[in-house]
């Protein structure tokens, strides 16, 4: 968009106000992506302004563009301590000097790798909750408005988990059509199904349900289905009603996964009859009777329930009360000998507000199970879902942490002497966890790790707090993984390697073996415990409603978990 430097006449002035309000609205439009930068939450505003530069030289600033400034202000009770500019050149919607989307003004940035929830950014006056609240705006202007589109997990259902859902899928099909033939009063379940009218029908029994595997193409259903018909009272038939359908998943416009008929066929023959001089007519009076055209228009709600399980797929969970998670299908699943391949790009939102995960390095694909596996499914973790998980519940501020300790400054100063000088009182000694870097989880066969990078504020006494100490922490921890019901529970174990080095002190030189000696214990216990407390609700897998797992294992791989497990029909929806 073009702007002349100045107005030259009142006509020209109206024409460039005009045109400088078009430049402004673009410019938030472009830099807010969604969810814009006006934005008030709670007692938090973030205004913005543009600001005209103050070069009257045309040239300096391209030759058919004008460049601004967007200045963003936190406000009211929550105040940013410092200020910063980003510079945007509206024409290109991206920053100057930059080949990069439109991105937060640099102070921004800048104040979200240094951890926006660290105490040392905001005034003591705000609120834990306001600060979670500044961090969601911030984050819903990081959000790229077309997100990479990679899987970091996903699931094979098995040919023996394809059984059992048809295992499950019988009864249920037994008790729809029951209630459709046998009670045409009742409330249809299954109400486009005809009902035959010239012949009472008495009785209705599965006899075979099974879905095979069509491979890179869908689902083969096969029913057969035992009618007893009573076309008199002194007549008993049996009739077999069968249909064979080819079925295939597709991905609808909201992103769920929906199961689609492609062709069926069904058919009626008559097994056995009280009258054998009647039987050369009976299936084809039958055939005309039930209409099986309309048969096949309903022939997958005869399965147990399969689109309400496909959807509940990407049901939004709780990691923690402002962290959630969900799982989201990439594409139509995958159909191959080793069964049906879903793959799945999982969505972490702090606060209501998508963030945007850590850039993955390496491609996630679904590893092939061995082919002689017995489980009815195999899920499979990255490298990179693990530290998005981690990453989503430290923006969420989940892992700050205030750790008491056994010290005091009396007992401090009798180590490091000028303690004792700066607090005339004998008090507490706290230490104040927060994560200078983003945590890192690293697979290896057999063996998973978490790697931890802290900085510890030492302080003594109540907020506002007087921090006499800083210290960088580097620890790994171990991470031990189980599954409960439908859960992944993760659990961190310190390990005996780390790193500590003094950042800063009011206390004067302190030596690195001292400050292990003093601080150490506390943290290699405490912090492992305090991450703990954080899992201590488990995570939820990618799974569908009405199923839990069992006979699960984990097992770690160099760059991913795999969890291979049976499912079992809860018991609540079993009958």
């Amino acid at each position: 968009m073009h702007l002349d430097p100045a107005p030259r006449n009142s006509a020209h002035k109206a024409q460039w106000a005009l045109r400088r309000q078009q430049v402004f609205q673009q410019a938030l439009n472009t830099w807010s992506h969604r969810q814009g930068i006006l934005t008030t939450m709670g007692s938090l505003t973030l205004s913005a302004r543009l600001v005209m530069p103050r070069s009257r030289d045309h040239k300096e600033l391209g030759e058919d563009a004008l460049t601004w400034r967007l200045q963003v202000i936190p406000a009211l009770s929550c105040r940013v301590k410092g200020g910063q500019e980003g510079t945007m050149d509206t024409r290109h919607g991206k920053e100057k000097g930059s080949g990069s989307p439109p991105r937060m003004p640099s102070l921004l940035l800048e104040a979200l790798a240094k951890r926006v929830m660290s105490p040392t950014l905001f005034s003591t006056s705000c609120a834990g909750t306001a600060k979670l609240r500044t961090l969601s705006i911030l984050l819903s202007l990081l959000v790229p408005a077309h997100p990479t589109r990679s899987p970091d997990c996903g699931g094979i259902l098995t040919p023996s988990g394809l059984s059992y859902f048809a295992e499950v899928s019988k009864p249920y099909a037994e008790s729809i059509l029951q209630q459709d033939f046998l009670t045409p009063t009742a409330p249809d379940l299954f109400p486009d199904f005809p009902k035959p009218s010239g012949n009472k029908i008495d009785s209705v029994k599965v006899a075979e349900l099974s879905l095979s595997l069509i491979l890179y193409s869908g689902l083969r259903l096969s029913i057969d289905v035992d009618l007893g018909v009573t076309p008199t009272p002194s007549t008993t038939k049996v009739m077999r009603l069968s249909i064979l359908a080819d079925l295939h998943i597709d991905m609808s416009p909201d992103g769920n996964l929906e199961l689609v008929t492609s062709s069926c066929k069904p058919t009626v023959e008559e097994l056995q009859s009280t009258e054998e001089m009647e039987s050369n007519s009976s299936s084809s009076d039958m055939d005309k009777e039930i209409n099986v055209n309309k048969i096949c228009s309903e022939v997958s709600k005869l399965l147990f329930l399969p689109d309400q399980q496909l959807m509940s797929l990407t049901t939004p969970f709780p990691v923690t009360p402002s962290c959630q998670l969900q799982y989201r299908p990439l594409a139509a699943p995958l159909f191959s000998e080793q069964g049906i391949t879903v793959s799945l790009q999982t969505a972490f939102q702090v606060a209501g507000i998508a963030i945007p995960p850590p850039v993955s390095p390496v491609p996630f694909s679904m590893p092939k199970p061995a082919s002689s596996s017995p489980s009815h499914l195999t899920l499979a973790f990255s490298e990179h879902f693990f530290t998005s998980l981690f990453f989503a519940l430290e923006i969420a501020g989940d892992f700050n942490m205030t750790i008491p300790t056994p010290l005091t400054t009396a007992t401090v100063a009798q180590n490091i002497t000028q303690v004792g000088s700066l607090f005339q009182e004998d008090l507490p000694v706290m230490l104040q966890v927060i994560f200078r870097s983003s945590p890192r989880v690293e697979l290896e066969e057999g063996k998973a790790v978490l790697k931890l990078f802290l900085t510890i504020h030492i302080w003594a006494g109540s907020p506002p707090f007087q921090s006499f100490l800083t210290v960088h922490v580097d620890m790994p921890a171990e991470l031990l993984f189980s599954v409960v019901d439908t859960k992944m529970m993760i659990s961190a174990a310190a390990t005996e390697e780390y790193e500590l080095s003094l950042a800063a002190s009011d206390v004067g030189a302190v030596p690195a073996a001292l400050l292990e000696e003093l601080f150490l214990p506390t943290i290699r216990k405490e912090v492992p415990a305090q991450v703990n407390a954080v899992l201590s609700d488990g995570v939820f897998l990618p799974h569908v409603s009405n199923f839990t797992y069992t006979d699960v294992k984990v097992v770690v791989h160099k760059d991913y978990v795999l969890v291979p497990c049976n499912l079992r029909l809860r018991e609540t929806t079993a009958g």
